[in-house]
C-alpha cells in the first residue's frame, strides 16, 4: 500500500514548481501594463486626476474575481480556477490593445479590469501552494511560489521599451505594448496550469469533504472570520498593506512624469519596486514560520512607514531615492501579504478556508481599488508627498492595535 503522506509531500513538491512558473509569466504579464495603463489614460483623457483609473480598474477587477474563482475552486479545483482567471486577463488584454489604438478610454479600462483577473488568479496561487502544506512549512511554501513572481515581475517593466518597439512595428501606440506581452504570457500561464497541476491540490486535500459542506463553505466562512479576530487581523493587514503599496504604486510614474523622465527609468524604478514585493519572499515566509505571523507582519507594517516617508520626500528626477522608497514599499507588502495570509489559512476551518481566502483577496483588492482611486485624486490636487503620508495613516493605525493585541496575548498567557 502506498504512503500517503509521501505521496501528498510527491504532489506538494511539483505543484509549488507548477505555481511558480506560472508566476513567472503572470508577473511578466501583469507588472509591464502597470505603468504602461496609467500613462495611457493620462495621455487619452490628459488628465493626471484620472490616471489612477487604470490601476484601479484592474484592482477592481481582481477583487470582482476573487470570490468567483474561490467558488470555481470549491466547485473544481485550483486548476479550474486560476486557468479560467489567465484566460480572461489574456482577453482584457486584448480588448485593452484595442482601447489604447483607437484613443478609447472606456475600452482601455474594461481591458485593464479583466487584466486584473490574471491577479486574482495570482494571488489564489499563493493559497494553493499550502493546500497540502504542513503547519510548520506553511509560510515557506507560500513564499516560494509568491517569489516565482519575481523574475516575470522585474522584467516586466524594463520591457516597456522593447514591446514598445514591437507595437511600433505593428502600427500601434507603444504604451500598448506592454499589454501585447501581457496577452502572450497570461496565456501561457494559462497552459501551464491546465498541463502541469495535475493532481489538482485543493481537490487531493478536500477529497474526503461532502457535497454539503462544500456548498455551504461560502456562509460559513463569512460568518467564521466575522467571529474571529485572528482571522480579522489577518484579512485587514493584508488589505492596508495593499491599499499602502497600490496607491503610492500607481501614482509613481506620473509623478515621474513631471520632469519628463524617459519611460526605462520609469520602468527601472517599477522594476526595483517588483523586486522589494518579491525577492526576499522565501525569507519573509522562513521568518514567518520562525518567530511567528504577528511579529512579521508588525516588521512590514514599520517598513511600510519608513518607504512613505522615504518616496514622500523624494524629487521627481530623485530615481535613486524613489527606488529605495518603492523597493521598501514592495518588501513592506511582501511581509503583510505572505505571514497574513499564512496567519489567515490556519485562523480558519479547513472547510472554510478557500471561500475564506476568496473574501480575503476580495477586501484587499477592493480596498486597494479605494486607494488607487483616491491617489489620483490626491496627487491632483495636492502633491505625491502628501499621497505617501495619507497612505500611511491606516498602517499607523493598525500597528498600534497589533502592539496592543500582542501584549494582550502576552498577558493571558
Amino acid at each position: 500500500m502506498p504512503n500517503l503522506e509521501v505521496s501528498e509531500s510527491e504532489i506538494q513538491r511539483k505543484v509549488v514548481k507548477t505555481l511558480a512558473l506560472s508566476q513567472v509569466l503572470n508577473g511578466v504579464g501583469i507588472a509591464g501594463t502597470i505603468a504602461a495603463g496609467s500613462l495611457l489614460v493620462a495621455s487619452i483623457t490628459d488628465s493626471e486626476t484620472l490616471a489612477g483609473l487604470a490601476g484601479t480598474s484592474a484592482v477592481l477587477g481582481a477583487a470582482a474575481m476573487a470570490l468567483p474563482l474561490a467558488r470555481l475552486t470549491a466547485k473544481g479545483g485550483r486548476r479550474l480556477a486560476l486557468s479560467t482567471g489567465y484566460t480572461t486577463g489574456a482577453i482584457g488584454s486584448i480588448i485593452a490593445i484595442t482601447g489604447g489604438t483607437l484613443n478609447n478610454v472606456v475600452l482601455l479600462l474594461m481591458g485593464a479590469f479583466l487584466v486584473g483577473s490574471a491577479s486574482a488568479a495570482g494571488y489564489q496561487a499563493r493559497f494553493a501552494a499550502i493546500d497540502l502544506a504542513t503547519d510548520s512549512t506553511r509560510a515557506k511554501q507560500l513564499s516560494i511560489v509568491v517569489w516565482g513572481s519575481t523574475i516575470g515581475a522585474v522584467s516586466g517593466p524594463n520591457l516597456m521599451q522593447p514591446s514598445g518597439n514591437i507595437a511600433e512595428a505593428f502600427g500601434l501606440p507603444r504604451l500598448v505594448g506592454p499589454y501585447i506581452v501581457s496577452m502572450t504570457t497570461l496565456a501561457l500561464a494559462s497552459l501551464v496550469i491546465l498541463v502541469f497541476l495535475k493532481p489538482d491540490p485543493y481537490l487531493v486535500a478536500h477529497r474526503n469533504d461532502s457535497v454539503e459542506t462544500k456548498k455551504k463553505s461560502t456562509k460559513a466562512a463569512l460568518a467564521h472570520i466575522r467571529q474571529n479576530p485572528k482571522a480579522l487581523f489577518s484579512i485587514l493587514s493584508i488589505a492596508f498593506g495593499h491599499v499602502a503599496m497600490v496607491s503610492v504604486m500607481v501614482m509613481t510614474p506620473v509623478h515621474m512624469t513631471h520632469v519628463d523622465v524617459t519611460l526605462s527609468v520609469i520602468g527601472l524604478v517599477i522594476s526595483v519596486h517588483v523586486l522589494g514585493m518579491y525577492v526576499f519572499s522565501p525569507v519573509v515566509g522562513a521568518l514567518s514560520d520562525r518567530i511567528g505571523r504577528v511579529r512579521v507582519i508588525q516588521i512590514g507594517f514599520s517598513i511600510l512607514l519608513a518607504a512613505a516617508l522615504i518616496a514622500g520626500t523624494a524629487r521627481a528626477d530623485d530615481a535613486i531615492t524613489l527606488g529605495v522608497g518603492l523597493f521598501l514599499l514592495g518588501l513592506g507588502w511582501s511581509c503583510t501579504l505572505i505571514a497574513g495570509s499564512a496567519y489567515l489559512s490556519e485562523s480558519v476551518d479547513i472547510q472554510t478556508r478557500a471561500s475564506s481566502q476568496g473574501a480575503s483577496d476580495l477586501v484587499m483588492n477592493l480596498s486597494g481599488a479605494g486607494g488607487g482611486a483616491l491617489a489620483g485624486v490626491i496627487i491632483g490636487t495636492l502633491s505625491y508627498g502628501w499621497l505617501c503620508f495619507i497612505s500611511s495613516i491606516p498602517i499607523s493605525i493598525l500597528a498600534m492595535y497589533s502592539i496592543k493585541m500582542s501584549r494582550a496575548s502576552r498577558k493571558s498567557a
